[in-house]
């Protein structure tokens, strides 16, 4: 008996000794570890510094603003602003409290609060309309309640394998974060806040390139932030809290009407491990996939001057793949130039 108490009491101290361990070399690794700098300019907008890009100049072309999805970020967007810089002004940003963006800890937040947040921006940074609204994913119905806020300064909307207003109603999954992953999510940033994250990416475990097509530093700056900040783990569920809300108030916005509308639409919807959870619930995954086709498609038809393309990529290879941006690129320049041509007429 005397045995098993003084095991249970070595075990207790070394637990112990080791949590305090790592409170400590967290501590330190948040005071002397170099902070992730922003690429772009914070700019104060109602007391709230938000993260923004503007690249190239403003020429004869609509300015380009791209709206990143759920979980992406200004960087996500890489090869899309790279694409357009030389030939129009870019801007891409990220959402309030969205990576190097502040939270601006407004308890009831709107889905109109962030159309009005970078209408805001756009004013404070001197920016004038027309635009042309490029989402990809959940950034498409973000675009849809800009415009639906603000017609007349929108001349063509740009979705990229977006998000459909009814699409958890229609497909099998039901939110962005499933229960599972949101406890770990917390866990997160309670980790990162404490410096325990960093330590451990930085100590033990070793990045390792995802090999998405983005260039390797980007994939360091995300690592380095998710490592310092426990706030991007927690934007990602006061995100997914939001969706539902931001769905649904997309689709209440009204039709395009003969709005320029290009539609990227993506074939790889679902990895083989997705596909098999899908059977082993008793659900077709052709069926889903079939159903994200046919919410794409509505997403042209928003518009009698929409044109849906379909990608040989999958939902992040779209924008992360050089080569797929490139088409998407090319597509959203000779939409810019047929509505600066009309515009001159």
């Amino acid at each position: 008996m005397k045995l098993i108490l003084k095991t249970f009491k070595f075990i207790g101290k070394l637990i112990l000794g080791i949590l305090i361990l790592l409170l400590f070399l967290g501590g330190c690794y948040r005071l002397f570890s170099s902070k992730p700098v922003p690429p772009g300019k914070l700019v104060n907008v109602n007391g709230t510094n938000i993260h923004v890009r503007v690249e190239g100049e403003k020429k004869s072309l609509p300015t380009i603003i791209i709206e990143a999805g759920a979980h992406s970020n200004t960087d996500m967007l890489h090869w899309l602003a790279e694409g357009l810089k030389d030939k129009t002004r870019v801007i891409r940003y990220d959402r309030d409290g969205k990576w190097f963006s502040e939270s601006s800890n407004n308890a009831d937040i709107s889905p109109e609060f962030y159309a009005h947040q970078l209408h805001e921006l756009l004013e404070k940074i001197g920016e004038k309309p027309p635009y042309i609204l490029v989402g990809h994913s959940m950034g498409g119905p973000y675009n849809r309640i800009f415009r639906d806020l603000y017609p007349n300064e929108v001349e063509g909307i740009v979705f990229i394998d977006s998000s459909h207003p009814e699409q958890w109603k229609r497909l099998a999954q039901k939110e962005l974060v499933p229960k599972e992953q949101a406890k770990f999510l917390k866990i997160g940033s309670v980790l990162a806040d404490l410096g325990i994250l960093g330590v451990y990416n930085n100590t033990i475990s070793k990045a390792v390139y995802q090999g998405d097509g983005l260039p390797k530093e980007l994939h360091s700056r995300s690592r380095s932030l998710t490592s310092n900040s426990g706030a991007v783990y927690r934007m990602f569920l006061r995100e997914n809290e939001l969706t539902n809300k931001v769905l649904m108030r997309a689709g209440k916005a009204k039709d395009l009407d003969s709005l320029p509308v290009l539609v990227f639409t993506a074939t790889e919807q679902y990895k083989e491990s997705q596909k098999e959870r899908y059977r082993k619930d008793g659900i077709d995954p052709e069926k889903q996939v079939q159903l994200w086709f046919d919410m794409q498609k509505e997403l042209k038809e928003l518009s009698s001057n929409g044109k849906q393309m379909i990608m040989n990529a999958s939902h992040g290879t779209i924008i992360t793949k050089k080569e797929n941006a490139d088409l998407i690129n090319k597509e959203i320049l000779l939409l810019s130039e047929k509505i600066a041509k009309k515009n001159d007429k």
